[in-house]
């Protein structure tokens, strides 16, 4: 997957270097334990042991055939073991194997296992060199593989490299091709976690890109090369097929760029053998480039890191392609509103009134509000496609940020019933954390309009997150099961969970679970089938065809 953007390109030459050099992990399962030759083969060792076993007998206890056990064993007794530590040592050979040793609880849950697993890769610094590396866990057959999973996450995390781009005078130190052995692994889904583990990794390289190399015009060409090399459809919808589709919303936001090449990519997946053209799935992502907060201009310290405002549409992209990769069976989309939010002479103000491509009007309140103008016509357009589910990413609003913190990112639903539940036991499983927030209708008496059919937000700023949510749904058919993700977790001092830079690919793993793991799309239909709950008709707009 990782090789989709290696395409020759002026403009993209600088983009894809840093990418294209990194080497594809090998990642294969072995069955026991290794022994004294294995392990000093090894650059590192990661050796997980649920904190139960630790009561066993010396010799009912499995570490035993290890082949470092003896050091181990001191290390064991030396120490005060308990859940959540993480120790090293190192073994006196040629390789001078550092071994990594983590304790985890019995009811450790799925984000505990990815944080241990992430502190123990921070403790490997041979990690950020790739290289030869093995995972193993001492724990009963049942655990095994929930504990060697985030541990094997989180090497192929460690390993891959972000964007860097240094003079001579800072040379490239040579990196290895990761080989990733994961012992005792008895029915570890291998292609699922490299799929996994790469489109998370995609998500955070583009994410990291500097605003200047990810311009529209790039990140363009570059989906264009990652959908031809994916196998997947690809259209641009450009300015101006959006004007006559009437997105007055997503135009809005463009209009202060330098160059008129904003736009919304559609990407689309179909199995072999799908039975229907239209989608199943329609996933969309938030894709502001560079968020300058427009004609409200953002201070320093706000507008710093504000080229990681496109991070959803880098996590719809990277699910889609994992979907893709390991040939779901399941018709899915992805739709990424692409732009800038500049400041200048011809950038959108407060109090303008601009047409949505569903019909709805939008008074203008403050132009730092952008990602949902973008996103309402992403969702509008999507939604014309008549998707049995959609999901939006975009990395929001300040509000969740202060509810949540970066920990945990928020949700909302407008199939509460069934879709909530679904969205946070996902969040559980994979340890991608979401919390569902209310979004009662109640609360949009606080965007009523004098002049148009809705405000964008509020003054005050006041709960913005639910408020964020209620427009947008504006904008979504009612008869659509739909879910909105305000991506707090995108980015996180010191990283999050198994990642441990601020990028974190935040979605990747969440996106999976509920498709995959929780069947959100198969419950559904059979909730739609059970007549519950009851579809509304859909708004009738007069709408206007937009064609790429």
């Amino acid at each position: 997957m990782l090789a989709f953007l290696t395409v020759p390109n002026a403009r993209l030459s600088l983009l894809v270097s840093v990418l294209s050099q990194q080497p594809v992990p090998v990642v294969v399962g072995r069955a026991g334990i290794p022994g004294t030759t294995a392990c000093n083969a090894l650059d590192v060792l990661l050796v997980v042991i649920q904190t139960d076993q630790l009561s066993l007998p010396a010799p009912r206890r499995s570490w035993r055939r290890l082949g470092c056990a003896a050091q181990l064993e001191r290390l064991l007794k030396r120490s005060k073991p308990r859940a959540g530590q993480v120790e090293a040592f190192s073994l006196d050979n040629a390789s001078q194997t550092q071994v990594i040793v983590g304790l985890v609880d019995p009811v450790a849950t799925p984000f505990q296992r990815l944080a241990l697993s992430g502190r123990m890769t921070k403790a490997a610094p041979a990690l950020r060199l790739a290289g030869r590396t093995a995972a193993v866990a001492f724990a009963p057959a049942s655990s095994a593989d929930q504990l060697l999973e985030p541990v094997a996450a989180a090497v192929l995390a460690a390993a891959f490299e972000l964007p860097r781009y240094r003079g001579p005078a800072h040379p490239k130190t040579r990196r290895r091709r990761p080989e990733l052995t994961v012992w005792g692994a008895t029915s570890l889904d291998l292609p699922r976690l490299r799929a996994t583990s790469a489109a998370a990794n995609l998500a955070r390289w583009l994410t990291a890109l500097p605003p200047n190399l990810l311009d529209a015009a790039a990140y363009r060409r570059t989906l264009a090369a990652v959908a031809r090399k994916a196998g997947l459809g690809f259209r641009w919808i450009g300015e101006p097929a959006l004007r006559r589709a009437g997105a007055g919303a997503f135009l809005a936001v463009a209009s202060g760029n330098a160059n008129r090449d904003a736009g919304i990519a559609h990407l689309t997946w179909r199995p072999k053998g799908a039975k229907r053209s239209a989608p199943e799935l329609a996933l969309v992502g938030k894709g502001i480039l560079f968020d300058t907060g427009g004609t409200n201009l953002k201070s320093h310290r706000s507008m710093l890191e504000m080229h990681t405002d496109m991070a959803g549409s880098a996590v719809a992209l990277a699910s889609l392609l994992a979907l893709a990769e390991l040939r779901a069976p399941i018709a899915a989309d992805a739709w990424l509103a692409i732009t800038e939010n500049r400041i200048g002479a011809t950038a959108y103000r407060p109090q303008d009134v601009v047409h949505a491509a569903n019909g709805v009007t939008v008074q203008v309140i403050h132009t730092d509000a952008e990602g949902r103008m973008a996103l309402a016509d992403t969702l509008a357009l999507a939604g014309r496609t008549r998707p049995r589910l959609m999901i939006d990413y975009a990395t929001l609003t300040g509000s969740c940020v202060v509810a949540l913190t970066e920990r945990i990112s928020g949700a909302f639903t407008n199939r509460v019933a069934v879709l909530q539940p679904l969205l946070e036991s996902a969040g559980q499983a994979s340890g991608e954390r979401l919390l569902c927030f209310p979004m009662d209708d109640d609360f949009d008496t606080d965007l009523e309009s004098k002049t148009a059919d809705i405000a964008q937000c509020a003054v005050d700023g006041k709960g913005d997150h639910i408020l964020a949510a209620r427009f947008l749904s504006r904008f979504v058919p009612e008869d659509t099961a739909w879910a909105h993700v305000d991506l707090t977790s995108a980015t996180r001092a010191g990283g999050l969970g198994h990642v441990n830079t601020d990028i974190t690919g935040f979605g990747v793993r969440w996106t999976l679970s509920l498709l995959l793991d929780h069947d959100a799309l198969g419950e559904m239909q059979r909730s739609a089938a059970k007549g519950k709950p009851p579809a509304r008709p859909a708004r009738r707009i007069k709408q206007r065809p937009v064609a790429a």
